[in-house]
């Protein structure tokens, strides 16, 4: 008999990219523009040499310019961000692991804040930028204290914690010195997750790193099951222990960067998300990575969304929208696996 978890790529998988596709169309006529999913179907197939579409110029500018853009790069967060958080909680044994264990994204805002608030670079280098390469600078600086301590998943952990307190010390120090109060708030917004200027070229980059992450994830799915076991039964298993937690390890934290960089801090997405992948599709990575990414990629799509719409006007950080979402959910999900357990 086939049972639900191989099952999963035969059912799962089309169904949710197809649901995918249809959330980004919806999520793109949402608002106060009267369009709908054809209207959006019809301005990209435009775009790529289709018939004309019969929208104006400003609809086809709102559908193209701001709304697509911004529904697609809701979808490649979420997926980088469930990538990430699956291979995070496998590799380091905690359910509890999440992109941002290793410091990334405190040191993306400190990179961020520094452009912006400070000036840093002059004008050489924008805000994204800033933001990636204070990512990358946090997380070295883990690295070498990881290493310097003895190395093993402990202490990496144990170096994350103390690069995340750092620097976020150094990005309050930063706002409260030198910032006005204009700043501030642009800053304190971008901290709490927003994906309001998402840009084609945002999607490319971000796109581009999070495909290579999940191919080689998923490359690695072999690998990652036997971290499962421990690192002695890996090791046992023939893994290179040290070289592919390397790898591993440094995928997450670039993927984790360039999310960060262009979108903020969007919490409980890598939290939450690779839970209830387990709970429909199983530990094997094989089919759990998919699994994930595109269940993320749907989550972020609808929050970012709603977002857009619950105090409109105005605007919904997408971090705070994640958070009042995700915890409920993570609430259900242990109270689940207790009544399974």
């Amino acid at each position: 008999m086939v049972t639900a978890h191989l099952r999963a790529p035969v059912v799962v998988w089309p169904a949710g990219l197809i649901l995918l596709l249809l959330s980004i169309a919806t999520a793109t006529t949402i608002g106060p523009s009267d369009v709908g999913p054809r209207d959006a179907f019809a301005a990209v197939l435009q775009r790529l040499g289709g018939p004309p579409s019969q929208l104006s110029l400003l609809q086809q500018s709102i559908l193209w310019d701001l709304r697509l853009p911004r529904a697609v790069l809701a979808a490649v967060c979420g997926a980088g961000l469930a990538l990430c958080g699956v291979v995070l909680q496998s590799l380091l044994r905690n359910p509890l692991a999440d992109p941002f264990i290793l410091g990334v994204a405190s040191g993306a805002s400190t990179g961020a804040v520094s452009i912006v608030v400070l000036g840093v670079g002059a004008g050489a280098i924008g805000l994204a930028a800033g933001a990636f390469v204070g990512a990358v600078t946090a997380f070295g600086l883990v690295l070498l204290l990881a290493v310097a301590a003895g190395g093993g998943i402990e202490r990496m952990i144990l170096a994350g914690v103390a690069a995340t307190q750092l620097f976020s010390a150094l990005t309050s120090f930063i706002v409260f010195t030198s910032a006005d109060a204009e700043q501030t708030r642009g800053v304190l917004f971008w901290l709490l997750g927003s994906l309001s200027s998402a840009t084609w070229r945002d999607v490319a980059l971000c796109g581009a790193l999070v495909v290579l992450g999940i191919a080689v994830c998923w490359a690695r799915a072999g690998t990652l099951d036997a971290f499962l076991f421990g690192q002695d039964a890996a090791a046992a298993l023939g893994v290179s222990i040290t070289r592919m937690r390397m790898v591993l390890l440094g995928v997450t934290a670039f993927v984790t960067a360039v999310i960060v960089s262009s979108s903020g801090a969007i919490g409980f997405v890598g939290l939450v998300l690779p839970h209830a992948a387990r709970a429909l599709a199983g530990t094997r990575h094989r089919v759990l990575v998919p699994t994930a990414t595109v269940m993320g990629a749907i989550f972020l799509v609808w929050v970012d969304t709603a977002a857009r719409m619950v105090i409109e006007p105005q605007e919904l950080p997408v971090g705070v929208a994640t958070a009042i979402v995700g915890v409920p959910a993570f609430v259900v999900i242990l109270l689940r696996r207790r009544r399974a357990t």
